[in-house]
Formats: C-alpha cells, sequence, structure tokens
C-alpha cells in the first residue's frame, strides 16, 4: 500500500488563484520537494490569472501572468 504523498519526502503545498478583486478563488494542492519544485509547478498554472504559493501558512511567492505574457 502507498502512503500518503506528505510520507515520501514531499512538502504540502497550495497554489492559490487569485481573482480580478485580488482575493483568492480557489487553490489546487501541490506535493512538493522544496519551494523551487514548488514554484515550478505553480509557473505551469499562471494563465489569465495570478497565482500564489503557500506552505501551509508561510507564503512562497506570488507568480504574476502578465509576466509569463512576456516571457519568451
Amino acid at each position: 500500500m502507498i502512503g500518503h504523498p506528505w510520507d515520501l519526502g514531499v512538502a504540502e503545498y497550495r497554489a492559490y488563484i487569485i481573482g480580478d478583486d485580488g482575493r483568492f478563488i480557489g487553490f489546487e494542492p501541490l506535493a512538493c520537494r522544496d519551494d523551487a519544485d514548488a514554484i515550478t509547478q505553480g509557473r505551469r498554472m499562471v494563465d489569465c490569472r495570478d497565482v500564489e504559493i503557500w506552505n501551509r501558512e508561510r507564503f512562497v511567492i506570488r507568480l504574476c501572468h502578465e509576466e509569463k505574457k512576456h516571457a519568451f
């Protein structure tokens, strides 16, 4: 039987989707090795809205959709 992902040396993160009014409108749970892994996974979620990455109560980063628009 496979245990919970957190039992395998990964940490619990959440990627919060930010609405036009600046409030959270949803989230996706992420199982990540570290902050860098969480940021990589979060960047894949940035589309037309900003995404904030949190590790429980600890804010990690805000990924802005405007930056992605201009990246080549």
